[in-house]
């Protein structure tokens, strides 16, 4: 399990625009924000990741990286790059599940095609968000079992905000 305040896992994966996107490299000036998310199956991340990619520049403009990434091929990542017209994002892919797992992520099986008609992959991971500060800490996170009532992205910019102009720490530090 990771704790706020304490160190989270690297994390490099490949992206849809051909280079690698590493935790390390990053130097921003709030936050790293990752969204692992389901995939090109999911209708809720087909929803979702628009969203992401329409704040882009209000996240930018609050000192924040961004990141969504999952466990599809290269192939399906650049689908729903192209399909959701996610022109601002960095979107990773390839993420290895045993990766998905040291960030504390869930694992589903396929179940077949989804209400969208595509085929889930054999396994994949469910979604999270984490904030992670500067120095690689963990400031915030959410995991789900499921694909459905996911935080809003509005709302997480009001929420980094108010940690930003409060000074506010990070929360759940207590092992």
């Amino acid at each position: 399990m990771l704790i706020p305040r304490q160190p989270v896992p690297d994390l490099a994966v490949p992206v849809v625009a051909g280079s690698t996107w590493a935790l390390s490299a990053q130097a921003p000036q709030a936050f790293t924000l990752i969204v692992f998310y389901r995939g090109l199956h999911c209708p809720v991340c087909r929803a979702y990741l628009p969203e992401l990619n329409r704040l882009h520049g209000e996240f930018a403009a609050r000192g924040v990286n961004v990141l969504a990434v999952s466990s599809d091929t290269p192939e399906r990542a650049a689908q729903a790059v192209a399909d959701w017209h996610l022109d601002h994002l960095t979107v990773g892919h390839s993420l290895p599940l045993d990766e998905a797992r040291r960030w504390g992520l869930y694992v589903s099986s396929s179940r077949g095609k989804t209400s969208i008609g595509i085929d889930e992959p054999a396994r994949f991971s469910e979604p999270g968000i984490f904030l992670v500060r500067p120095d690689r800490t963990l400031y915030f996170a959410t995991v789900q079992t499921m694909p459905f009532a996911r935080p809003h992205f509005d709302e997480l910019l009001k929420a980094i905000e108010f940690a930003l102009k409060n000074n506010y720490p990070a929360r759940g530090e207590v092992a």
